[in-house]
């Protein structure tokens, strides 16, 4: 009975350590083109199902998704930017007390499938950056259930040009501006940074120029009109049609139409398993970028899924290029 007790355990033991190994795999790691990068990727895994089985056996750490607020960090919260069809818009701002020069400036933009998700969303970021002495912003946008496209850019678009016009009174930078968007956030981002200033921008009165000088991109789609975003349900809510209907109105949503050699610096961040927004969206958007001379960053991560700043390694990971990337454009 003792042995075969000690059996017993010696097999659970060796299949927990094989599955140990098949996770941490050194093959599931970033691709060789990243080895000359001060920080390396953390290594990624296999498949979603590795990454759950990680997570269930502790071995996945995720950030804080509502930490405090510092006491050295000022928040204005629901304020007030836009008002249409009996909608109210709002936005948060948060500033280090100790700041006295204007600071540039980080907007957030929360993803969530253009149909849900809130601006506290990215509440760690707001903290971690506003620490690191940039003013950082939050702004909320109607969603798809409310308001279909082009209303989301609209609102984005407005709340930009609100931020600036109201730059003084937070004392802000108004010539140091950064979007920053993850999934739908990140294609709103695009849309903000990449399209003419005359387009989309008639909907709201408050102040003028939405130009930015840098945008981030966290697994944010630049195509709506490629195979795996036409049939995506959420798009098609998004946008009100399905692609059969109306093709141009799935063009000319898409970032990658409005691309141009100005565009703003652009850093991308995506991992090879995220299954809501392939990774072949921003591989394309790298290429585009590039054919149009726009300086851009990519960051591909081999082995996670979509959200994958969750985790702490990555999380730490995309702060680290992000600080140097607002050093550099900001």
């Amino acid at each position: 009975m003792m042995i075969q007790h000690a059996t017993g355990m010696i097999r659970k033991a060796s299949t927990a350590l094989l599955l140990l190994l098949v996770i941490h795999s050194p093959g599931s790691g970033q691709e060789s083109s990243e080895a000359d990068r001060p920080l390396k990727p953390p290594k990624g895994y296999r498949s979603e199902t590795m990454l759950k089985a990680a997570y269930a056996l502790g071995f996945l750490d995720l950030i804080d998704r509502e930490p405090p607020v510092p006491s050295n960090i000022r928040a204005w919260k629901d304020i007030v930017y836009k008002e249409v069809d009996t909608i109210t818009l709002k936005l948060d701002i948060y500033r280090k007390t100790e700041l006295k020069d204007p600071a540039p400036i980080l907007i957030f933009i929360h993803g969530g499938s253009w149909s849900g998700g809130e601006r506290s969303d990215y509440l760690p970021y707001l903290i971690d950056y506003a620490e690191k002495g940039y003013v950082t912003v939050t702004v909320s946008y109607r969603l798809s259930g409310v308001a279909q496209y082009p209303a989301a850019v609209e609102d984005v678009k407005c709340a930009v040009k609100w931020i600036r016009s109201h730059a003084e009174a937070y004392s802000i930078d108004p010539e140091r501006i950064a979007l920053v968007g993850g999934s739908a956030g990140g294609h709103l981002a695009m849309m903000v940074a990449y399209a003419d200033e005359k387009v989309f921008g008639g909907a709201c009165n408050n102040g003028t120029g939405e130009k930015v000088k840098a945008i981030v991109n966290l697994y944010g789609p630049a195509d709506l009109t490629s195979e795996d975003a036409r049939n995506h349900s959420k798009v098609r809510q998004f946008l009100g049609k399905g692609y059969q209907d109306a093709p141009e109105l799935y063009r000319i949503s898409s970032p990658r139409t409005h691309i141009s050699r100005d565009d703003p610096p652009t850093l991308i961040f995506h991992g090879t398993l995220d299954s809501t927004v392939p990774v072949g969206q921003s591989d394309s958007l790298h290429r585009w970028l590039n054919i149009a001379g726009v300086p851009n960053e990519y960051h591909r991560l081999k082995g996670w899924p979509h959200t994958m700043d969750l985790s702490q390694k990555v999380n730490a990971y995309c702060q680290y290029y992000m600080d140097a990337f607002f050093k550099e454009h900001l």
